[in-house]
């Protein structure tokens, strides 16, 4: 036999240039796909607890004011006494005898309209100027405290300059609204810009974004939660001030309602008018608060 032939080895002997990797498979149960269940008892037990409390308490207060004034020579009406002075006005919010005998939700519509034009303005250029101050420690030394000045002037000082100013009532209820509200909304733009993470502004540096792309983008949703939180201020603050403005200003809306409801005597009037802008001022608290809660959790 040769070398070649003894170094030689079976095929069945050699061995593989690589070896077989065996890999086990793993299975995976997918979720199950969520089902939407109704629970009404679910429902119903939120519904209680939100609803039952607050329910319990007004109804022992009218208990009490109800002990309190059934008296003869008691300065307010009791709330038995209010139903028959008021009925038509708590049953037909919604009714029209002529341009100064409309229904209280007419009434809140008009105050509602002039606060949307005031409010909407002091909302646009509260939330720039506010970015402006919270971006530039210029503009902060020299804005923040005439802001911090100007924010404590009551709402009734501004109404004789704007009756000086604009010359007609309507105007210069919406100069009142919007001279009001815009102060809180300025100062809680400035703080959340001024919170801004410094990623985020390196981010943007590297994404090389101008300042309105980075205002949109970065600011704007960065510092949401504050911005609506000024919102929340000042949407309460225009209502406090078109009621207040509308008893001097006089016109249709709820306030000038209220100072007539006082020149005539008619105490269940008031009380009534009082629940509706106790109630109308809630609802819009709710409604920037519930805008607010979308718009962050979307950012």
């Amino acid at each position: 036999m040769t070398a070649t032939a003894r170094k030689a080895q079976p095929a069945s002997e050699a061995k593989p240039l690589t070896e077989p990797v065996m890999t086990t498979a793993t299975v995976v149960a997918l979720p199950k796909p969520m089902r939407s269940t109704f629970r009404p008892q679910a429902i119903l037990a939120a519904a209680a607890r939100n609803i039952v409390p607050p329910l319990v308490v007004v109804l022992i207060i009218l208990g009490v004011w109800q002990i309190a004034c059934s008296h003869p020579g008691a300065s307010l009406p009791a709330p038995s006494q209010i139903w028959t002075d008021s009925a038509d006005l708590i049953t037909s919010p919604f009714f029209n005898n002529g341009p100064q005998d409309i229904g209280l939700a007419w009434r809140v519509l008009i105050s509602l309209e002039r606060v949307a034009i005031g409010f909407g303005l002091a909302a646009f250029v509260g939330v720039i100027l506010g970015a402006v101050v919270g971006q530039s420690v210029w503009a902060m030394r020299g804005l923040d405290p005439i802001f911090q000045v100007l924010r404590t002037v009551p709402p009734l000082a501004w109404l004789p300059l704007s009756l000086a100013a604009f010359r007609d009532s309507n105007p210069s209820a919406i100069f009142v609204i919007f001279i009001t509200s815009i102060w809180p909304v300025i100062i809680n733009t400035a703080v959340g810009v001024r919170n801004i993470p410094d990623d985020y502004r390196n981010i943007a540096r590297v994404l090389r974004l101008n300042q309105l792309e980075f205002f949109f983008r970065i600011m704007v949703p960065a510092a949401a939660p504050y911005i609506f939180t000024g919102l929340r201020i000042g949407v309460g603050l225009s209502w406090l001030a078109i009621v207040a403005a509308e008893m001097l200003t006089g016109g249709v809306g709820i306030g000038f309602f209220i100072w007539d409801a006082w020149n005539s005597s008619r105490l269940s009037d008031i009380i009534v008018a009082l629940v509706y802008i106790g109630v109308t001022g809630f609802i819009l608290d709710k409604l920037v608060a519930f805008v607010g809660t979308i718009v962050t959790r979307s950012n």
